[in-house]
């Protein structure tokens, strides 16, 4: 028997335990998983910089996140645990009724590679807290990453509660081959299909946070300094590697050359000394083959026809894309139909909202979308003609940190919500019981 059978066959005899566990002992796990976390935040650090380039602030937001959330869990843990009491219609007289949350049972869960401490531990709190057991598989790409994240779990739980695999393709297809009952996985759509597919041959729910092509949309009444600095700040992030990222910015065609030269005064603010991009404050593409993605859609609109606004230098020695922003770019370029995960952002113009809504609308439904306005009626119109997974207005991804809204896609950009109470119920069975009077 292979240990991936073994720890699953363990964990799958064991579920019936985990499920029946009280709430002061899903805390006390989350509290030694905390604990943990903060006791190898340091390791944590330097893992993130050797695979990602991380600077200090990034790579301690990631650990702060799974820190806030452990916190929000163990506060709230006890109400989200308790029965909900519904009334039973006329007719049944006396019949008491009740919704039961309870464990899935086996929990199978991918990290991605651009976030792959917190995206990894983070949909591992509601697991726990729901009272089910993990499987968890962090990602190969980044391997500093993956290593320190298997010795936390290996320090702090019982492989019949959370295991830990590490590997690559061929380890996702065999965990996949699983009947587990439910599979979290963080990134692209095309892999998304992929293990959409192999849970569907057990029947085992899913949860897809994906991604899609970010649009942000300011009119005539944004503040452009304002709006340029989040949205530059939010390009740059982890080198542009974030799913969250607005990938194309949509401005009034006579406000665009403005909108430029506000988003260069903000790069240039944040992240150049003396004319050189600050390497201490940049990330770098994960590897290789995203490193030569990105430069070829951004290789492929300047060919076409596009020009560089700003930026458009790339160091292949270190994996460096510099912050670059692109306009006149032709419909046909590929960057305008693919998720850029790199530093570099479109500039659109457009007249009125009808034809906005149109071209975002010809995006599908991304994960998330911006719009930047002091008018209620333009925010009101872009809402109701268009979808996405959430809304910032006037801000960068505050849906995502705003721990009481849930957080997922639609379609193509996901499926499921977590967060909170969202994530909770997401990694829960609603579990209808009825009593005869």
């Amino acid at each position: 028997m292979s240990a991936i059978d073994r720890v699953f066959a363990a964990q799958r005899l064991h579920k019936w335990d985990v499920k029946n566990s009280t709430a002061a002992e899903r805390k006390a796990k989350l509290i030694r998983l905390r604990d943990a976390v903060l006791a190898n935040a340091d390791a944590i650090k330097r893992a993130l910089h050797v695979d990602l380039r991380k600077p200090e602030a990034e790579a301690a937001g990631e650990i702060g996140s799974v820190e806030n959330d452990i916190n929000d869990t163990l506060e709230h843990l006890d109400a989200w645990m308790a029965p909900v009491e519904v009334a039973t219609a006329p007719m049944f007289g006396g019949a008491k009724a009740r919704i039961v949350y309870e464990a899935r049972g086996v929990c199978l869960v991918f990290g991605p590679w651009n976030f792959p401490f917190q995206l990894l531990f983070e949909p591992l709190v509601p697991v726990i807290a729901a009272g089910n057991t993990a499987i968890l598989k962090p990602n190969e790409l980044a391997p500093e990453t993956s290593r320190i994240s298997a010795e936390i779990i290996h320090q702090v739980f019982d492989e019949r509660e959370v295991a830990v695999f590490e590997g690559g393709v061929e380890l996702a297809n065999e965990l996949l081959a699983l009947p587990v009952d439910h599979v979290f996985f963080t990134g692209s759509p095309k892999v998304g299909r992929i293990v959409m597919g192999a849970a569907a041959r057990h029947l085992a729910s899913v949860t897809l946070e994906l991604g899609g092509k970010c649009p942000v949309i300011l009119d005539d009444s944004t503040d452009l300094a304002a709006a340029a600095a989040t949205i530059a700040a939010a390009r740059c992030y982890n080198s542009g590697q974030v799913c969250l990222c607005p990938d194309v910015a949509w401005v009034p065609a006579a406000r665009r050359d403005a909108l430029v030269a506000a988003l260069q005064e903000a790069v240039g603010a944040a992240l150049y000394r003396d004319g050189k991009l600050d390497k201490g404050s940049f990330g770098r593409m994960v590897d290789r083959r995203n490193f030569d993605r990105v430069k070829g859609y951004l290789d492929d609109a300047i060919a076409r026809g596009a020009t560089v606004a700003f930026g458009g230098a790339t160091e292949s020695d270190d994996l460096t894309i510099h912050p670059t922003v692109l306009i006149d770019v032709p419909p046909d370029a590929r960057i305008m139909h693919e998720e850029v995960f790199g530093p570099i952002l479109t500039v659109m113009t457009f007249g009125n909202p009808a034809e906005v809504c149109r071209a975002v609308q010809g995006g599908g439904k991304p994960l998330a979308m911006y719009v930047y306005s002091n008018d209620p009626g333009f925010v009101d119109t872009i809402l109701r003609n268009t979808s996405s997974g959430g809304v910032t207005v006037n801000g960068w991804a505050m849906h995502w940190f705003e721990p009481q809204l849930p957080f997922g896609g639609v379609n193509e950009s996901g499926i499921g919500r977590y967060h909170g109470i969202h994530g909770f119920r997401e990694v829960s069975h609603e579990r209808s019981v009825f009593v005869q009077s």
